[in-house]
C-alpha cells in the first residue's frame, strides 16, 4: 500500500502500519484513516495474525490534520476516523496500539479503541477537542468511560488536560506504560505472544469483551456524528481554530 503518511507492512503475520507524517506530529486526514481502516479489514485475508499501530518520530498522533492551508477538518474526517474505530473493534485479530508519544484528540481516540494499547513513559493522552470548540469523537465517549469510568472520562473530556502515561495506566485507560528504553521490547514482546496465540480463540474473546463493555459502540459514533456536526458549522470552532493557529487563549461565545 502506498499512501503518503502511511508505512503499511506485513511480514511473519504480524501487519504494523505506521503514521509516518512526523513534521506534523503525524496528524490525520480523511485519506490515511481510511487507508488504514482498508488494512486493518484487509489483515486476516493477508494472513496477518496480529496489527500494530504506531507512529513515527516523538507522537503517535496529534489528531485531525487541519492541513497546509489551514483548513479546518470537517466531517469527512470525522467518518474516517468513526470507520477506523469500527474496524479495530469488529477486525478477528488483535490489534495492539503502541502508542510511543502524544496520543490527541482523534489520535487519542484511535488508540483507546485498540484492544491493547502499550505506552512509553513519555507518552500522552489528551481529549483536545474543547480547546477548539468541539467535542469528543472517533468513538472517545464510548471508550473512556468504558475503561476509566463516568468522573475520569468528564475531566479528560471538558478540561482538556494532557494525562500521562502513567496515568492513564492508572486509570485502567491503557493495558501497560513502559519506560522508554524497554518499550520497543515490551511491545514485540506481546506482539510475539498474540502471534503464536490460538487464533480462534482471540477472535471469541476480543468479541465477547467487546459486548460486554462497548456494544452501544455504533448508537455512540452516530450520537459523536450527530453533535459534531453543528459544531463543526459554529463560531466558537472558527474561533477555536484562530486561537490554536494563532497560539493564544480562544474567547468563546456560545455561538
Amino acid at each position: 500500500m502506498s499512501i503518503e503518511g502511511l508505512i503499511v507492512e506485513i511480514k511473519s503475520d504480524i501487519l504494523r502500519i505506521t503514521f509516518d507524517r512526523p513534521d506534523r506530529l503525524n496528524s490525520l486526514s480523511a485519506e490515511i484513516l481510511h487507508a488504514v481502516a482498508d488494512a486493518v479489514d484487509s489483515a486476516p485475508a493477508n494472513g496477518a495474525r496480529v496489527v500494530v499501530l504506531t507512529g513515527a518520530g516523538r507522537a503517535f498522533s496529534s489528531g485531525a490534520d487541519v492541513g497546509a492551508d489551514g483548513a479546518p477538518p470537517g466531517l469527512d474526517t470525522l467518518d474516517a476516523a468513526n470507520r477506523l474505530a469500527t474496524s479495530i473493534t469488529l477486525a478477528p485479530v488483535p490489534v495492539i496500539a503502541a502508542v510511543n508519544g502524544i496520543a490527541a484528540g482523534v489520535g487519542c481516540s484511535i488508540a483507546l479503541a485498540a484492544d491493547l494499547a502499550i505506552a512509553a513513559e513519555s507518552a500522552g493522552f489528551m481529549l483536545a477537542f474543547t480547546k477548539i470548540g468541539l467535542m469528543p469523537d472517533g468513538g472517545a465517549s464510548m471508550f473512556v468511560p468504558a475503561a476509566a469510568g463516568r468522573a475520569r472520562a468528564m475531566r479528560m473530556a471538558l478540561l482538556a488536560e494532557k494525562i500521562s502515561a502513567t496515568t492513564a495506566a492508572e486509570w485502567g485507560l491503557i493495558a501497560q506504560v513502559v519506560p522508554d528504553e524497554e518499550f520497543a521490547a515490551a511491545v514485540e514482546k506481546i506482539v510475539q505472544q498474540l502471534a503464536g496465540g490460538p487464533p480462534l480463540a482471540l477472535a471469541a474473546t476480543k468479541r465477547v469483551v467487546n459486548s460486554a463493555t462497548i456494544s452501544l459502540l455504533g448508537e455512540i459514533l452516530q450520537a459523536e456524528r450527530d453533535g459534531q456536526e453543528p459544531l463543526l458549522g459554529s463560531a466558537d470552532f472558527v474561533e477555536g481554530m484562530a486561537a490554536f493557529q494563532g497560539k493564544r487563549v480562544a474567547r468563546f461565545t456560545g455561538f
